[in-house]
C-alpha cells in the first residue's frame, strides 16, 4: 500500500476522542502487552508480518539493551521458523563480514583489522549482539550449508578496509588486475587516514577527482563476473560489494560538503541497493532483515525527512517492495543509553530524559504500561485516525546531547504512516559493550576478538 492509499485510509471520518483519557484507555485496549523481552508471544506478531520478504527492524537509540534484544528475539524467530536468508546491519560491510565467516562456520584468514574498531565501537561490539552472533552460529551448524542465514552489512564508511579487500581479491585471482587496481586505488591513498580531507581537496579543486579510477575498477570487475564467479561466489560478492563501497564512499566524501540532503540520501540509496544486491544474491526466494535505526527503517515520507527532500531505505523499501516491505520501531520514555557527547568522544552510560510534551513517547508513557506492541495497520479506525495526527518523536543516535534534546533529537512524524508495528518500553537500560578479555576461549576469528 502506498503512502497516499494509506493516508486516505487513515483520514476517513471517525469519531475522535472526549478527552486524553479516553484516548489513554482506547491505547491501553488495543495494544498488546509483554512482561519481558525473553517472554513476548511471537505468534500475533508473526502472523502480521504474514509472507513480507523484507523485514526492517528498528531502534530509537545504537545504545539500547531492550531495543537490541527485542531486535534479535523477533529475528531468531523469523529465521528458524521462517525461513530467512540473511540479516543485513547498519554497520561496514568488511566488519559484517566477519562476523559471517563465523556464523556460517567459514574458514577464512584472520583479518588485519579488528571488526567494528572504529566510533562507535559499542553499536556493533555489546553483549546483546554476541549473544545473538553466538546463537546464530550454533543455528547454522544444525541446518545443510545452503540454508544458513547469513549476516552483511549495508554501511559505506570503510573505504580503506574496502579498497584492501578488492586488491586482496584481485591478488588471488587476477594479479594483472589487482596491479591495475592499485594505480588506480593510489588516487585515494594518501587520504586513507581521513577520507574526509580529501573530499574537502576534491571538492576545492585542491586534488583530482578519485573517481574516475574508482569507478573503473568496479566497472572492470563486473565485467569479468563469469569468470571471476568460477573461484565462488560468495568471494565474488565479497569483492563486488567492497568495489561499490568504495565507488560510493568516494562519492559520499565528496558530496558531504555540499549539504546534509546529499550524503544522506547517498548513504540510504546505497544501503538500499546493497540490500536488492543481497536479495538477487540469494535468490527470488530469498527473504531479507534489515537492523537499522528508526530513521533509516521507518519511512521517510512520514516524517520531516520529506520536507527537507531526504529518503530513506525504508521508503526505498515501501516503493519497491510494497506490502512485502514491513518495517517495525521502537520508542522509549527514560531510563539510560550509551552514547558520546561529540563524534569520537568516549562512550558514557547517560540519563535519557523523560519525554516531551507533544511526543509519541509521551502519550505512550501515560498509558502507565511498561512494555507494549501496537499493530499499527490493526487498530480501530478512531484511534489510527487520532495517532495519525503529527506528534513529535525522538532520536537518539550515537550521539546524545541532552542539554539541547529538542533542538537535537526531537523531529515530526506520523506514525501509523512510518511503521507497521511500534514496540515501546517506558524505561530501558543501555548496552553492555564488551572488551576482547570478557570472551576467553574464542577462536580468532571471532567477529569480536582482536
Amino acid at each position: 500500500m502506498f503512502e497516499s492509499d494509506r493516508a486516505a485510509k487513515l483520514s476517513q471520518n471517525a469519531p475522535g476522542f472526549a478527552s486524553e483519557s479516553a484516548l489513554l484507555r482506547a491505547l491501553v485496549n488495543e495494544c498488546e502487552r509483554f512482561q519481558s523481552v525473553e517472554s513476548m508471544d511471537m505468534d500475533r506478531l508473526v502472523a502480521r508480518i504474514g509472507a513480507a520478504r523484507i523485514v526492517l527492524i528498528g531502534e530509537a537509540s545504537h545504545g539500547t539493551s531492550e531495543f537490541y534484544r527485542m531486535r534479535a528475539h523477533i529475528t531468531r524467530e523469523l529465521i528458524e521458523n521462517h525461513a530467512f536468508s540473511f540479516v543485513a546491519i547498519e554497520g561496514d560491510w568488511p566488519d559484517a563480514a566477519r562476523i559471517d565467516h563465523y556464523v556460517r562456520h567459514v574458514e577464512a584468514p584472520a583479518a588485519e583489522w579488528m571488526a567494528f574498531a572504529r566510533f562507535p565501537s559499542w553499536m556493533w561490539r555489546n553483549r546483546e549482539v554476541a549473544e545473538f552472533v553466538e546463537w546464530l552460529r550454533i543455528h547454522n551448524e544444525r541446518v545443510a550449508p545452503a540454508a544458513m542465514t547469513s549476516v552483511h552489512g549495508l554501511d559505506l564508511y570503510s573505504l580503506y578496509t574496502s579498497m584492501q579487500a578488492v586488491l586482496g581479491y584481485l591478488d588471488s585471482v587476477d594479479p594483472p588486475a589487482a596491479a591495475a587496481a592499485r594505480r588506480r586505488y593510489g588516487c585515494l591513498a594518501p587520504w586513507q587516514e581521513d577520507p574526509a580531507v580529501y573530499g574537502r581537496a576534491a571538492v576545492t579543486g585542491e586534488h583530482p577527482s578519485c573517481a574516475p579510477a574508482v569507478t573503473a575498477i568496479l566497472t572492470e570487475l563486473l565485467k569479468k563476473r563469469s569468470v571471476y564467479t568460477e573461484a565462488g561466489r560468495d568471494r565474488f560478492l565479497d569483492a563486488e560489494q567492497n568495489a561499490r563501497l568504495v565507488a560510493d564512499a568516494e562519492l559520499y566524501y565528496r558530496i558531504m560538503y555540499y549539504g546534509s540532503r546529499e550524503s544522506w540520501n547517498l548513504r540510504d540509496s546505497h544501503m538500499f541497493e546493497t540490500l536488492r544486491n543481497l536479495l538477487r544474491f540469494h535468490g527470488p526466494q530469498s527473504k531479507g532483515i534489515v537492523w537499522a535505526h528508526n530513521s533509516h527503517v521507518g519511512d521517510s515520507a512520514a516524517t520531516d525527512m520529506a520536507k527537507r527532500g531526504e529518503f530513506n531505505i525504508g521508503n526505498l523499501c515501501r516503493r519497491e517492495f510494497g506490502s512485502a516491505s514491513y518495517s517495525i520501531g521502537f520508542g522509549t520514555d527514560s531510563g539510560t543509553v550509551a552514547a558520546a557527547s561529540s563524534w569520537d568522544e568516549p562512550m558514557q552510560v547517560m540519563a535519557v530524559r523523560p519525554a516531551l510534551l507533544g511526543s509519541y513517547e509521551l502519550l505512550c508513557h501515560r498509558t502507565g504500561e511498561p512494555a507494549f506492541v501496537l499493530p499499527l495497520q490493526r487498530l480501530s479506525a478512531a484511534l489510527r485516525t487520532e495517532l495519525f495526527e503529527p506528534r513529535l518523536e525522538r532520536a537518539i543516535g550515537v550521539i546524545y546531547r541532552p542539554e539541547t534534546e529538542r533542538e537535537s533529537h526531537y523531529f515530526s512524524a506520523q506514525l501509523p504512516l512510518q511503521f507497521d508495528e511500534y514496540l515501546w518500553f517506558d524505561t530501558t537500560t543501555a548496552v553492555s559493550p564488551l572488551r576482547t578479555e570478557e570472551l576467553p576461549g574464542l577462536p580468532d576469528t571471532y567477529p569480536f576478538g582482536t
